[in-house]
């Protein structure tokens, strides 16, 4: 009978020891994502984030990042690989799979984009509101533009419409490549780490890019003509991207890990990204003037023109959206707002 009891003591210390030992163990995320770890994504931005929940939840969630895809897959199969659980959190751009995210493209429509850090904030409220229906199986943790893209090319200043004619232009996302057409190039749509590649070996002969992304892909090294806008206009193009969870891994979390993710996730992390990256176009910048690059400003009335001709990119949307049940003219008018 003894020995009985003994035995019974000695399991349930061990059935004690056991979850002592479960409730102890520190959850690793898995964090993916497609650029350099020199980036600014990962530098000013994924790193301060997860030192951030790892300091919030003391030290019982981390996360594991692997930069430039090293967990495999392609930048297009990012947001696939956090929905099925291949990784736990991903840092992606949606339109890399073109049209599966309609609704959110109304932020990568031609001069739509004023502002980045109230755009980034303006774009979570606008897609928490109208396009989750394109998101099950993954929770967003914020949403975010860039600093705003400009063109830039290898042997030829971009001055007016007419110096598109005959040049091939890489674009991110669908609606910068109808952009591009519009604006008279030939656009040849690829993820940012192709276009390093194919521009130095001459497969196309400039790129719809940001400042913010320069230095660590170095493009300033590869182009060496620059086309901006005006201060104070409206970006020529921008990118939707999303930092977004496993839904399942997040159910998973007991309830304060989980309120540790939502405290740094939504419209005021969204509107900080988006700041991060508009204050990292300045460096961007200065790494193609360090190397004697040419810069031109559009006058004013160019970038009508540019408007102008691009306008049917949002008609078309518009239409896109409005034949798949929604109400496209309400939601470019909310997209509109939300830009500046």
């Amino acid at each position: 009978m003894m020995k009985n009891n003994f035995s019974k003591k000695l399991a349930m210390l061990a059935l004690m020891c056991t979850a002592g030992g479960v409730s102890a163990q520190t959850v690793t995320l898995k964090l993916h994502h497609f650029l350099p770890p020199g980036s600014t994504a990962h530098l000013n931005f994924m790193v301060p984030w997860c030192d951030k929940i790892a300091k919030e939840s003391a030290g019982k969630m981390k996360c594991q990042i692997y930069p430039s895809m090293q967990m495999g897959g392609t930048p297009q199969q990012l947001f696939d690989q956090v929905k099925d659980g291949v990784a736990d959190i991903v840092w992606t751009v949606p339109g890399y799979q073109a049209g599966r995210f309609p609704i959110t493209e109304a932020f990568e429509l031609p001069f739509m984009v004023y502002s980045s850090e109230n755009a980034s904030r303006g774009l979570w409220n606008y897609a928490i509101k109208n396009a989750m229906g394109d998101y099950k199986g993954v929770k967003p943790i914020l949403f975010h533009v860039h600093d705003g893209s400009l063109i830039h090319t290898t042997k030829k200043q971009i001055k007016t419409l007419e110096d598109f004619k005959g040049l091939k232009v890489r674009a991110p996302t669908r609606q910068s490549t109808k952009m591009v057409t519009a604006l008279g190039a030939t656009p040849v749509p690829m993820p940012l780490p192709q276009a390093a590649e194919a521009l130095s070996k001459g497969v196309i002969d400039g790129a719809v890019i940001p400042w913010e992304v320069v230095p660590a892909m170095k493009f300033q090294e590869i182009t060496k003509f620059h086309t901006e806008v005006p201060a104070g206009a409206a970006q020529i193009s921008n990118t939707v991207f999303i930092f977004a969870m496993n839904q399942a891994k997040y159910d998973s979390l007991p309830a304060e890990l989980k309120k540790v993710i939502d405290a740094n996730s939504g419209a005021d992390w969204s509107a900080k990204v988006g700041k991060i990256f508009a204050e990292d176009a300045a460096p961007g910048r200065k790494s193609a003037q360090a190397r004697n690059n040419t810069f031109y400003t559009l006058p004013a009335s160019e970038v009508q023109r540019w408007e102008k001709a691009t306008a049917s990119v949002a008609e078309e949307w518009v239409k896109d959206v409005t034949a798949k049940g929604f109400d496209g003219k309400r939601l470019l008018e909310e997209a509109r707002a939300a830009g500046h």
